[in-house]
């Protein structure tokens, strides 16, 4: 597979079922699910894009563009999940949103 992602790529935040979802075309290519343990924290405990969309990049937009969201929330994160702690970790610029677990 390629990094380069698709041309038609839209990130959804699906409020209630508690993900961000990525979308290529009309196609769910993979999410990333939180919960909410308290008002001021979002806790995210599960990444996943699907084979076919691996390779692309997809992740880390997903990732990226939902932690966007969390910040302008004027929230804080508490990466549980595996990847979103390896994407925070890789890219200073979200260190002062992240509550360890």
């Amino acid at each position: 597979m390629s990094d380069q992602q698709p041309d038609n790529v839209r990130i959804e935040h699906a409020e209630r079922k508690h993900r961000y979802e990525v979308w290529v075309g009309d196609d769910l290519a993979g999410f990333t699910r939180y919960t909410l343990p308290d008002d001021d924290h979002v806790d995210f405990i599960h990444t996943e894009v699907g084979d076919r969309y691996a390779g692309q990049g997809l992740a880390a937009r997903l990732v990226r563009e939902a932690l966007d969201d969390v910040r302008a929330q004027g929230k804080r994160i508490i990466p549980h999940c595996p990847y979103v702690a390896s994407y925070v970790r890789k890219h200073d610029d979200w260190a002062d949103l992240v509550d360890w677990p």
